[in-house]
């Protein structure tokens, strides 16, 4: 810029602030009560109640909920191995029929059963000498 292009600008003058008559209200505002004007509270000793906070964290509470409640923590931070894990959830469906099923089988057998299998093998006291 040389010396005759700064002569040739003119200067910028600021507008007259816009004034708002006091009767008139601006359309989007309710005028609000006086009755329901928000005061500042003080906290301080004699002044307001403080607000309710939750105080869980503060709690003494009995070893046995710091116990189980350490426990979960643990849990989820270590990598437990699967042969170990399996003995800390519930089994499925599927899985639970093939465990009651082979439990079926290696169950002692009853009385009545064991009548029956005697009578139809013929192990009857006068045929069978030991």
């Amino acid at each position: 810029m040389g010396k005759t292009e700064k002569k040739n600008q003119k200067k910028a003058v600021p507008k007259a602030p816009l004034q708002v008559s006091t009767s008139a209200q601006p359309q989007g505002k309710v005028q609000k009560s006086a009755i329901f004007e928000k005061r500042a509270r003080n906290y301080r000793i004699g002044g307001n109640i403080q607000p309710k906070r939750n105080l869980t964290r503060f709690v003494k509470w009995p070893a046995y909920i710091r116990l189980q409640r350490q426990k979960r923590i643990l849990l989820q931070r270590l990598k437990v191995p699967p042969s170990i894990a399996q003995f800390s959830h519930c089994a499925d469906k599927s899985q639970q029929s093939q465990i009651f099923r082979l439990c079926k089988k290696m169950a002692p057998e009853t009385k009545a059963a064991k009548k029956t299998k005697i009578e139809r093998n013929g192990w009857k006291e006068g045929k069978i000498r030991w």
